[in-house]
């Protein structure tokens, strides 16, 4: 590409190596959520939700599980304002969640905040000025000095104002557009604001370090994490917060990787709505802790619905490809990996494994509230004969035999070929029944009756070419007794290779399905279904079925 040159790494390390992070292997525990999806996801969409949207989104979050949601900046509109005060007024916050506001370092807009906040419960009041050098000299156009000057009259402010309003208030600070900010400055500025606020055990003070605008790979992010947790004043005292966007598409592993390096909290939306490309996806986080057998302390149990309260407060769509939560990520349509999937169902089923380790599938579907036979195989023409043996064995209880299961694959992909589109299970079904069971092209099945002796002897009635007539055949079993009348009365040349049975569904109205193998006078293989509610009766038609399909009958 051209103008490479223009570009540069415009970010900046810690002034000595920080690598302890990658000593570890993975988070072991869920650090504390700030949902902001009510200010930072809210701020992002093309019309911002209503005071009722608002309200109902916010319950949908504490149903969730999160004990800290950020309501918005109640200075910046009166939508903001009375969602603020609708809350507290109408008692709508339960006593262990914390509602959290943003503020800039400004009289007017602090004093505005602590009105919207007045009679809280628990309040975290977010104070914030950017730090970085190209907001410092484009924007701001001032020294270091004053932009410190800036947070630490902002952090003086919210003290005074705090003493005078009624309510419970705790302070987080953040050096916005962080990443762009020379280290040993960004520490030095949280400090000055740490040393006004002293934290205490009782008291703890939260410095949120954002990824303002993603401008490295995440190690570095993680490095100076690490940097300022070593080096914070009161470190014990402070909790360390991220706040990741998704510019470069590495929001999920800055976070990652920074709560390895020493942070304690995490800011975040439901699947990533934010500014630009997004602030990072909670709902990944989450699931990733869990897909590792470490409880998120959200409940992410039921993600249709999630998505379905997400996408009407929001108007946005959670993409198909989203990890976890997209309609197709547990989808296969390859036939190698349905194979896979279907042989791990199975095992585990074998085996009855503690443990989750299906091929292909990170986590297991049901536990988010998906299903298997919607959600993990798929049919279409890439398919292969595994996927669709298992689908109509677990949605319709047909358990063919491998072999079957081979030539059924080939039809249904056919199927979906000259469709050219995806085949959902009811079709699926509706095929392998019009093609396979009780097909009566050119013999009819009538009856059957049989009289028991040294051999069984069979008396089968057909109609062949509009014609009825019984013919009759022995053998040491019923199927095997029909199969002689067939080849020496309609001078048929076949081998009856395999068949089996089994119910389709119990109770007194239990149908039987039969599967039938024959081979003609070539080897050439057929296989045809035979279902009635008499066994033998599902045999007969399942041989009549793959004499129908195959060239033996002319």
């Amino acid at each position: 590409m051209k103008n490479t040159e223009k570009y540069t790494r415009n970010y900046f390390m810690p002034p000595y190596p920080c690598y302890k992070w990658a000593e570890k292997e993975y988070i072991d525990k869920a650090p504390i959520w700030c949902s902001v999806d009510l200010r930072d996801g809210n701020q992002a969409l093309i019309v911002p939700m209503d005071l009722e949207e608002k309200l109902e989104f916010f319950k949908f979050l504490v149903k969730i599980g999160f004990k800290e949601i950020e309501i918005g900046f109640p200075a910046a509109s009166e939508t903001e304002y009375e969602f603020c005060r609708a809350l507290i007024e109408k008692d709508l916050i339960p006593d262990d969640v914390t509602i959290q506001v943003l503020t800039q370092s400004r009289e007017h807009i602090i004093r505005k905040t602590f009105e919207a906040l007045k009679g809280a419960k628990n309040a975290v009041v977010h104070l914030y000025n950017s730090t970085s050098v190209a907001q410092r000299e484009q924007v701001f156009r001032k020294p270091k000095e004053e932009i410190i000057k800036i947070a630490t009259d902002g952090a003086k402010m919210l003290l005074d104002f705090a003493k005078n309003t009624e309510g419970n208030f705790k302070f987080e600070y953040s050096p916005e557009s962080f990443t762009g900010t020379e280290m040993e400055f960004a520490l030095e500025i949280c400090n000055e604001v740490l040393k006004i606020w002293e934290p205490t055990p009782e008291n703890k003070v939260i410095i949120n370090l954002p990824v303002t605008v993603e401008l490295s790979m995440p190690h570095v992010y993680a490095s100076q994490i690490e940097y300022m947790c070593e080096n914070l004043y009161k470190r014990e005292n402070v909790i360390v917060s991220l706040h990741p966007h998704n510019d470069r598409g590495c929001a999920v592993a800055d976070t990652e990787m920074g709560l390895l390096a020493g942070a304690d909290r995490v800011e975040g939306t439901l699947f990533g709505n934010g500014e630009r490309t997004g602030n990072v996806d909670i709902v990944t986080l989450g699931l990733n802790m869990y897909s590792h057998g470490v409880d998120p302390e959200l409940d992410f149990s039921n993600i249709p619905q999630i998505i379905d309260v997400y996408e009407k407060m929001t108007c946005m769509k959670v993409y198909d490809r989203q990890p976890y939560s997209g309609a197709l990520v547990f989808a296969a349509f390859s036939g190698s990996h349905q194979d896979a999937i279907a042989k791990g169902m199975r095992w585990r089923e074998e085996k009855d494994v503690p443990h989750w380790t299906v091929p292909y599938l990170p986590i297991d579907p049901k536990d988010i509230g998906r299903q298997y036979d919607g959600d993990v195989i798929r049919i279409n023409s890439q398919s292969g004969k595994g996927g669709i043996g298992y689908l109509l064995q677990k949605k319709f209880g047909i358990d063919l035999p491998p072999k079957f299961r081979e030539t059924v694959g080939y039809a249904v992909k056919d199927i979906s070929d000259k469709l050219h589109k995806e085949l959902m299970p009811d079709e699926i079904y509706e095929a392998f029944n019009e093609k396979f069971v009780n097909v009566e092209s050119k013999i009819k099945y009538k009856e059957v009756h049989f009289v028991q002796g040294e051999e069984i002897e069979a008396k089968l009635t057909i109609i062949q070419n509009g014609q009825e007539r019984t013919i009759t055949g022995s053998g040491n079993g019923r199927l095997d007794a029909v199969s002689d009348a067939l080849r020496k009365c309609l001078n048929l040349k076949f081998v009856l290779c395999s068949y089996s049975e089994h119910a389709l569904n119990t109770g007194s109205k239990s149908k039987a399905i039969t599967y039938v193998e024959i081979s003609d006078k070539d080897g050439v293989i057929t296989w045809g279904a035979g279902v009635h509610s008499d066994i033998i009766t599902s045999s007969v038609r399942g041989l009549l079925s793959a004499l129908n399909l195959s060239e033996i009958i002319k």
